[in-house]
């Protein structure tokens, strides 16, 4: 794997936990960390359960012992690294958004179609597929239980941003990020609703906002964001603050998008609704365990009825805990890594592939072209 912070600490989890709760078809050993500084990246591997470590990615490509990479850096290495990587003969999984530019993607996507013909293959990490509600509303969705979908409404809120003091992180620099609210969560949602739905964006109009303009340089760091000082130097934020834009699907649906990290009181609330000609579904990742359904056939006043996703025969559930013990965050990480280890098994190739993640990554850039054109409707 490369890289140990927040999503290094999230997929390090995953790989331990999946083999202990799914019966596997093959055992992931957690042989090496790369990192740039040999005391952090020593630290994290005696904390996460690395076996070695090593303070450049391209060792980890030379040796023998590894057959997968892990990309859990910013999204400016991730073309570099993963492309080196299959051609070396590795299988990648790579976190979203797949790259910062739809160029670096393509590059990414047409390496990925070479390996698998060789039998290696890559997956990009959209975990929130993995979340057991949200994996039920796609199999309703494809059950027909919807009915054409007509409407789409997707956003993820947050605010750890709305401290205009909030250090300076390579979350705010345009050219580690590839862009702020966007590509962090909006991709996300961007996802979900063209998987969900099963039909990709054909074109959107949008607006992207920056409300603080530079933040302090250095300070206390705390999980995304932290605290600077007030008196000391202060850098640029050349990403948006915030993303919004309208759209149509491929099969006729429409929908709304909305992503940004100064929703005060707002921590993590990746929410979906789907309106279909038969029913709705929605769903808010603050209520992770849970999906809500309407089905227009029952009484007039029954009203959305909620699903506690937590049974059995729900996906992934029946390898936890007893019905109504919920899951959390770090568990559709857990369910990433069975996925994918399973994929490689079987020689099939896995899903998100980096093609789907390439439409997500054309999305991003529509949507950041129609902003720049005063909102101008712009093709995908």
């Amino acid at each position: 794997m490369v890289g140990h912070n927040f999503m290094g600490k999230a997929h390090s989890h995953a790989w331990r936990t999946a083999p202990r709760f799914f019966d596997l078809p093959l055992t992931p050993r957690m042989t090496a960390l790369a990192g740039r500084d040999a005391g952090r990246v020593g630290a994290a591997a005696a904390t996460l359960g690395w076996e070695s470590t090593e303070t450049d990615w391209r060792r980890l490509i030379e040796r023998e012992d590894v057959d997968l990479v892990d990309i859990c850096v910013p999204g400016d290495l991730h073309a570099e690294i993963a492309t080196a990587a299959l051609e070396a003969g590795k299988h990648v999984l790579c976190e979203k958004p797949l790259a910062n530019t739809v160029a670096e993607a393509e590059r990414m996507v047409a390496a990925a179609e070479a390996a698998q013909a060789r039998g290696v293959f890559a997956m990009c990490g959209f975990s929130y597929r993995r979340t057991p509600a949200l994996t039920l509303a796609k199999r309703l969705v494809d059950s027909g239980a919807l009915g054409p979908i007509r409407h789409v409404r997707a956003q993820y809120l947050q605010d750890w941003l709305t401290d205009e003091n909030t250090p300076l992180t390579w979350r705010l620099d345009k050219d580690k990020s590839g862009s702020g609210s966007l590509g962090d969560i909006g991709a996300h949602i961007i996802d979900a609703a063209q998987w969900i739905a099963g039909s990709d964006l054909t074109g959107v109009s949008a607006l992207l906002t920056t409300f603080v303009a530079d933040r302090p340089i250095g300070g206390d760091f705390v999980g995304l964001g932290g605290t600077g000082g007030t008196d000391g130097p202060r850098g640029p934020v050349t990403v948006d603050d915030a993303a919004m834009f309208t759209a149509r699907f491929a099969d006729g649906a429409v929908g709304v998008f909305e992503a940004t990290r100064f929703a005060l009181g707002r921590k993590n609330a990746m929410r979906l609704e789907l309106n279909g000609s038969k029913a709705s579904l929605a769903f808010d990742f603050e209520d992770m365990n849970a999906l809500w359904f309407y089905d227009a056939a029952d009484e007039p006043n029954a009203g959305f009825r909620r699903i506690q996703a937590t049974e059995p025969e729900h996906p992934y559930t029946g390898n936890w805990w007893p019905v109504g013990h919920g899951l959390g965050y770090e568990h559709a990480f857990t369910h990433q890594a069975v996925d994918f280890i399973e994929a490689i098994a079987q020689g099939q190739a896995p899903s998100p592939s980096f093609a789907e993640a390439l439409q997500v990554q054309r999305v991003l850039e529509a949507v950041a072209t129609s902003a720049a054109d005063e909102s101008r409707w712009t093709a995908i």
